[in-house]
């Protein structure tokens, strides 16, 4: 269910931006460390909001795995355990 929530409202971010981008229409200019380049506000916006989203979304993906790997590593450890304790004791 979370990640449906997230993933609708990322849409309507994303939406959300194209609407604003479609609504100006002015040229802008990037300057980089060398160069210069001139290009339209939805252009940038949508670059912007993609990388944003893709770099977000990796270093999310990197702490779930470590999670998830601990998480895998933790029970191992905790089945080895419980395999030693001796199953016939009486409470």
């Amino acid at each position: 269910m979370k990640s449906f929530v997230a993933t609708v409202l990322v849409a309507l971010l994303f939406i959300l931006a194209l609407i604003f981008g479609a609504r100006n229409e002015q040229v802008v200019t990037i300057s980089y460390f060398v160069a210069q380049g001139e290009y339209r506000l939805p252009v940038v916006l949508a670059i912007v909001f993609f990388a944003g989203f893709i770099l977000s979304w990796l270093f999310a993906s990197y702490y779930i795995v470590r999670l998830k790997l601990s998480l895998a590593a933790t029970k191992k450890k905790l089945n080895q355990v419980i395999t030693k304790i001796p199953q016939d004791v009486d409470a």
